[in-house]
């Protein structure tokens, strides 16, 4: 689903990246007939993916050498995400902890931080039978390399802990880092960003935190279907029921509705999420749910509720959610505290200004009236 989601909005932008390469060639040809700009280097690009979209390890504090592929992988998928990714939020530190104490998730940085967001199982079955729901970035990277992008020089990738805030400490500080590592290697060339999703939010704190450095760093700016108002649909469901990720006879091989939605009812990032409820909408979106009527012999009714208020909703639908974890029960009700830093979260976006140097293009789609459409 996550590769899909990108290749339907590829075509777009390979149609953009050619049309402005014809458009800014030079007649002039060099040796071998190449043009000046095919010689000298390109602006540096870089990739920010969405939710859900970076590789995760799991590593041990007690044991240097461990180190274990938790996020993404199709074989023991459902167990090894329970046992090393199921969480609890910290309201002290604002971070997402696993619940193995032992147990530290980091983002791999291999190939420029390519490896992270390319395809998400890389192991050797994934790649021999082709598993496209996994392939991510894949087919973007291998469009920008055949366009004459260098990787480590004007291609560079950026995965996050998905877990966590889209404001926090970490991935601010491995944003800037990114960012001025692209800088200096392409010889001191503006980037240009080019985010998926849940990634545009991540971009759009960081603007907010930090104009000048982002005005410093940054030519353009591309987002890829970015819920900057929230996703209501998708966001009030995986908190209500969960998410899946892949669908038809793969979802058996991969993390269950049920294991994801214990992981999300701790994560910062999916309240960032809720719907805006300062936005103007102009169809104020609506959530719809069957529930029993205890006055009517418990015959099932459809209840709606709009979709910016439904704090009172996950309350009650989540009062008695928990999870056994090493023979302990926890318990998982809706978390206010994350509810009121994703609050706070909301005001730094509403406060973010786009610098006056910086372009900025939006690609989303409109085609399907969905709940998952509101962006």
């Amino acid at each position: 689903m996550l590769g899909a989601v990108v290749r339907l909005r590829l075509r777009v932008l390979r149609r953009h990246l050619r049309i402005r390469g014809r458009r800014r060639r030079p007649r002039s040809r060099l040796g071998g007939g190449r043009t000046e700009e095919e010689q000298g280097p390109r602006e540096p690009v870089l990739l920010v993916s969405g939710m859900g979209g970076s590789v995760l390890h799991a590593r041990r504090r007690s044991d240097p050498k461990f180190d274990h592929r938790a996020w993404v992988r199709i074989l023991r998928a459902d167990a090894d995400f329970k046992k090393y990714l199921w969480s609890l939020y910290n309201a002290d530190t604002g971070y997402v902890e696993s619940l193995d104490d032992d147990v530290e998730i980091v983002v791999p940085e291999d190939d420029h931080g390519l490896f992270a967001i390319d395809i998400l199982d890389p192991s050797w079955f994934v790649e021999l039978l082709h598993l496209s729901m996994v392939y991510h970035f894949h087919d973007m990277i291998d469009m920008l390399i055949n366009c004459g992008y260098d990787k480590g020089t004007t291609l560079f990738g950026y995965g996050y802990d998905f877990r966590q805030s889209n404001r926090i400490d970490k991935a601010m500080v491995g944003l800037r880092t990114k960012l001025e590592t692209a800088y200096k290697a392409s010889g001191g060339k503006k980037v240009t960003i080019i985010s998926h999703s849940m990634g545009g939010l991540l971009v759009r704190c960081f603007m907010s935190m930090n104009h000048d450095i982002f005005s410093k760093y940054v030519n353009k700016w591309i987002c890829i279907a970015c819920p900057f108002q929230g996703a209501p649909g998708c966001i009030n469901d995986s908190l209500l029921t969960g998410l899946q990720f892949v669908y038809g006879f793969e979802s058996f091989f991969f993390v269950s509705r049920w294991a994801m939605h214990q992981l999300l009812v701790e994560c910062p990032s999916i309240y960032e999420m809720l719907p805006n409820p300062n936005f103007k909408w102009k169809e104020k979106p609506i959530v719809q749910v069957w529930r029993k009527n205890p006055d009517k012999d418990g015959t099932a009714e459809l209840v709606l509720y709009e979709a910016t208020d439904c704090v009172s909703l996950f309350e009650e639908a989540l009062q008695n959610n928990e999870l056994k974890y090493n023979g302990k029960t926890i318990a998982l009700p809706f978390n206010m505290a994350i509810f009121k830093w994703a609050t706070e979260t909301r005001r730094i976006l509403e406060n973010a200004k786009l610098p006056d140097t910086v372009s900025f293009y939006s690609i989303y789609g409109t085609s399907y009236e969905t709940p998952y459409d509101v962006w």
